[in-house]
C-alpha cells in the first residue's frame, strides 16, 4: 500500500466520481482506476460501489477512510516538517471557513500568504462552523475561521479573534420594529428565517433557546448572510444574527437588541501541533487577533 493510492482512494471518496477526482489529481482516468483496483486487489475487498453516475464508499471503504485521511495528514506535515528545518516553506494549507464573520477580510489575508509563501498551495473551503471543526480535527483542514459554538473536538485549539452581540434583525413593519430592545422569550413561536444547522448561528440560537425553555424552528433556512436579508425584507420571518449583519441593509431593515441573547464570538481552529504553513498563517493573523 504506498501513500499515492492513498491519496489516490480519499480524492475518489471526497469527490464520488472517477472523472473529477482525475482531474484533481492531474492523472487520467485509467490510470486512477488501474490504482483503485491495485488497492482493492491488495486488500482483498471493493472500496466503492460503482454507478454510471458517482459512486460511493463500500462498508470497508468507510472503514479506510478515516485512517487514511490521517495518514495523508501526517506524511504532509513530515514533508512539511523536514522543508521547514531547511529554510523552505512547502506543502498545502487547507482553510476552512464561515462566510460573513465579520472579523477577518479572508480574501486579502490569502493575498498576503500567498505573496510571502509562493511554495505553498492554498485551498479553501467555505462551510458550517462546526463541520468546520471536525475537519480541522479529522486532518482535512489545517486552520478554520469558525463561529465559537462550544463544539471542540479533543485535539483541536480555538484561537479567540472578536466577540459582538447578536440581535434581531426584522422588517420595519413587523412589531418588533417600534422596540429598542426584548426579551429572547418573544421570539416563542415567532416565524423564524436562520441558516442551516452546523452553522454558528443556528447552533448559539438553538442553544439559547433551549436555555429558555424553548424549540428552535426556523420556518426558512439559508446557507448564505444575503438570501437570509432579502428574506427577513420581505417580512417572511424576523433573523437572530450578529450585530454586523445589521450594518449590511441598515435602511431596509431593523436592529433590536435582544436581551439574554448568545455572545458571537469568532475564532481561529487550528490543531495542537500546527503544520509550518498553518503556523505561519497563524503567525500572520496575529495583528487581527491583537486588533479584535
Amino acid at each position: 500500500m504506498e501513500l499515492r493510492q492513498l491519496e489516490h482512494f480519499v480524492t475518489v471518496a471526497e469527490e464520488k466520481h472517477f472523472t473529477r477526482a482525475a482531474e484533481l489529481l492531474r492523472i487520467s482516468q485509467s490510470g486512477l482506476s488501474a490504482s483503485i483496483r491495485s488497492l482493492e486487489q491488495e486488500l482483498g475487498t471493493s472500496l466503492f460501489i460503482r454507478s454510471t453516475r458517482r459512486v460511493e464508499l463500500t462498508a470497508a471503504g468507510q472503514a479506510l477512510l478515516a485512517d487514511s485521511v490521517r495518514t495523508l495528514a501526517s506524511a504532509a506535515a513530515a514533508r512539511d516538517a523536514v522543508a521547514a528545518v531547511r529554510g523552505l516553506l512547502r506543502g498545502r494549507l487547507t482553510i476552512g471557513a464561515e462566510p460573513c464573520l465579520g472579523s477577518v477580510d479572508l480574501p486579502a489575508e490569502l493575498a498576503a500568504f500567498r505573496t510571502d509563501n509562493p511554495g505553498v498551495e492554498v485551498r479553501l473551503r467555505y462551510s458550517g462552523s462546526e463541520e468546520l471543526v471536525d475537519d480541522v480535527a479529522g486532518g482535512r483542514a489545517d486552520v478554520a475561521l469558525v463561529v465559537d459554538t462550544g463544539h471542540t473536538p479533543a485535539g483541536v485549539h480555538l484561537r479567540p479573534l472578536s466577540t459582538q452581540d447578536m440581535l434581531v434583525l426584522c422588517h420595519p413593519d413587523h412589531r418588533f420594529a417600534a422596540e429598542s430592545s426584548i426579551p429572547l422569550e418573544s421570539l416563542r413561536g415567532e416565524p423564524l428565517v436562520g441558516f442551516q444547522e452546523g452553522w454558528g448561528a443556528q447552533a448559539l440560537t438553538r442553544r439559547a433557546f433551549a436555555a429558555a425553555g424553548f424549540d428552535y424552528r426556523a420556518a426558512m433556512e439559508v446557507n448564505d448572510v444575503h438570501p437570509l436579508l432579502d428574506l427577513v425584507g420581505y417580512n417572511l420571518g424576523v433573523a437572530v444574527v450578529p450585530a454586523s449583519f445589521a450594518r449590511k441593509r441598515p435602511d431596509a431593515l431593523r436592529a433590536v437588541n435582544l436581551q439574554g441573547a448568545p455572545a458571537w464570538t469568532v475564532a481561529v481552529a487550528v490543531a495542537e501541533q500546527p503544520s509550518p504553513a498553518a503556523a505561519a498563517f497563524l503567525t500572520q493573523l496575529d495583528p487581527v487577533t491583537a486588533a479584535a
